[in-house]
C-alpha cells in the first residue's frame, strides 16, 4: 500500500474454522467420537467438512440424522466435552495467515473474529495458536442470543469500533458467511482455501481470493495485489 493511501476497509472481521484455522481433523475426530459413542458407523472426514458452518448443534444434528433427533442434546454434550479436550490436537493456522494478520495490523486495520463456534473454544484456539493479540474482539456462537447468518454479531463488532458500515469487511469460507454479510449490509470476501470451497462458490460471493496475500491486498486497497488478483465470482 502506498504511504498515505487510505485502507479500503478499517475493520476486518474473520470467520474462524476454514478461514483462519484448519480445524478439519479435530472436528472430524469429535464428530466420529459422538457417532461411536452411540454405536453408529463413522463417516469419512471429507463428509464431516460439508456439515460444518452453523455451530456444534447443527453439526451433530446432521451427523446423527433426522431419525435420531432425540439424541441430539446428549450428542452435543459429548461433542463439546471431547472437542474441548482435543481442539488443538491437529488444528493449525492456514499457511500465510499469521503474516496476513501482521500486515493488516501494521496497516492500522482493526481485526476481530465472528464464529459460530462457542466463544470460549474460539478463544482457546486463538490463544493456543498464538494469535489472540491480533483481535480486538471475539464473538462466538453463544455470545449473543443469535448467531450467523443473523447480522447481530457483525453489527456488534461494528459498533464496538465505531466503524462505518462501508468500511467493514467480513472474511469467510461458507455460504453462512456470505449471508451474514448480506444481512448486515457489509462487504464480504470469500477465501478459496476453506472447508468446502465449492459450496462457497455456489453462493457466488462478490469477492473470492485464493491466498492470504490476495486477501491483504484486497482489504488494504493495494493497486498491485501481493499474491495475484482478487476475483469476482460473477
Amino acid at each position: 500500500m502506498i504511504a498515505g493511501e487510505p485502507r479500503r476497509y478499517d475493520h476486518v472481521a474473520f470467520d474462524l474454522d476454514g478461514t483462519l484455522v484448519d480445524s478439519r481433523a479435530d472436528l472430524a475426530a469429535a464428530t466420529n467420537h459422538v457417532l461411536r459413542s452411540f454405536a453408529l458407523p463413522q463417516i469419512p472426514p471429507r463428509l464431516v467438512f460439508a456439515l460444518v458452518g452453523e455451530g456444534a448443534r447443527r453439526l451433530v444434528e446432521r451427523a446423527l440424522g433426522p431419525a435420531r433427533a432425540d439424541a441430539v442434546d446428549e450428542g452435543v454434550r459429548r461433542f463439546l466435552v471431547f472437542y474441548g479436550e482435543h481442539l488443538l490436537d491437529a488444528t493449525v493456522l492456514y499457511p500465510g495467515i499469521h503474516e496476513a494478520l501482521e500486515a493488516l495490523r501494521a496497516a492500522g486495520a482493526t481485526l476481530s473474529v465472528l464464529s459460530n463456534k462457542p466463544e470460549g473454544l474460539s478463544r482457546t484456539i486463538l490463544a493456543g495458536l498464538g494469535v489472540s493479540a491480533y483481535f480486538r474482539a471475539v464473538i462466538g456462537g453463544d455470545t449473543l442470543p443469535t448467531r450467523k447468518p443473523d447480522p447481530a454479531g457483525l453489527e456488534q463488532l461494528r459498533r464496538l469500533t465505531e466503524t462505518p458500515l462501508a468500511r467493514m469487511l467480513l472474511v469467510g469460507d461458507s455460504p453462512v458467511d456470505v449471508a451474514t454479510a448480506a444481512n448486515a449490509g457489509a462487504a464480504f470476501c470469500g477465501v478459496g482455501w476453506g472447508l468446502d470451497p465449492e459450496r462457497l462458490r455456489s453462493a457466488r460471493p462478490a469477492c473470492l481470493v485464493e491466498s492470504p496475500d490476495e486477501l491483504v491486498s484486497f482489504a488494504l486497497g493495494d493497486q498491485t495485489p501481493r499474491g495475484g488478483r482478487a476475483s469476482s465470482s460473477s
